[in-house]
């Protein structure tokens, strides 16, 4: 099949930037997106021009670095599923497709369609897990915890920090991210000791990151690769009000999924 691209080309942060227009002309509808930027970019060296910069890694839609933003969608038309993970088969023979970076201030611009993402590094070394001294890890069955939690907190863990949400968002909010990693620790009886220290320090490390307000467009959810559910902004919003105004003691009680 044959395809126009049209990829958004920076040679770095301070560099002006602007869509270049490429054709592929012999791509196999079984190969994933990121495979056809291979094969661009195999054409680009063959012809000693600059290859396309785009992050990637696992390739398995695990590891969340493949976020680009396809015809104006994170990932691409294709609910639920990576960049590198999206087959050319989504698309039309001889269809344009815009290929641009995530668009946030927290996530400045490296080069062509890579941005650096580490803001969210710091989100989450600022909430931490536990800092007691526990010993040894416990027995499995040691504490029970009831189904719905664990499932909840399984959810939760699915997000795999790809950015996606905040580049759906008309306000660039990091607000989804950040609730699936408050929630998949403070639904665990594990997670209750700094349960609300954990919230208000995650959420004061992603206002200084510049990261914009949440105000309810459910963007985050539409665009989301593992379907990470709105309603885990609730359970941050709920922690993050329990933590400021009336805070309660540190490892006081285990509510679960209230």
């Amino acid at each position: 099949m044959k395809l126009v691209l049209h990829v958004w080309r920076q040679a770095g942060p301070q560099a002006k930037g602007d869509f270049v227009r490429y054709e592929v002309p012999d791509a196999s509808p079984d190969i994933s997106f990121l495979e056809l930027l291979d094969l661009l970019n195999e054409s680009l060296i063959a012809r000693r021009m600059e290859p396309i910069a785009f992050d990637h890694d696992c390739r398995e839609g695990i590891c969340g670095s493949c976020g680009v933003v396809i015809n104006g969608r994170p990932h691409g038309p294709q609910r639920h599923t990576t960049a590198c993970q999206l087959h050319l088969r989504s698309f039309q023979d001889g269809q344009e497709i815009w290929v641009e970076p995530w668009r946030a201030k927290a996530f400045p611009l490296v080069k062509d369609l890579v941005v650096d993402r580490s803001a969210f590094d710091r989100v989450i070394q600022s909430g931490g897990f536990i800092t007691a001294r526990t010993g040894s890890a416990p027995d499995a069955n040691a504490v029970l915890v009831p189904k719905r939690d664990s499932d909840l907190a399984m959810d939760a863990a699915q997000c795999i920090g790809c950015g996606a949400c905040v580049a759906a968002c008309p306000n660039a909010s990091a607000t989804l991210f950040v609730a699936a990693k408050v929630s998949h620790l403070g639904l665990l009886p594990q997670g209750q000791p700094e349960r609300y220290s954990r919230v208000v320090k995650m959420v004061e490390t992603m206002d200084a990151e510049g990261f914009g307000a949440c105000t309810n467009h459910g963007e985050c959810m539409a665009a989301c690769p593992k379907g990470i559910s709105v309603d885990f902004i609730a359970r941050l919003n709920r922690d993050y009000l329990k933590a400021t105004l009336a805070p309660p003691p540190e490892g006081a009680g285990w509510s679960g999924a209230a």
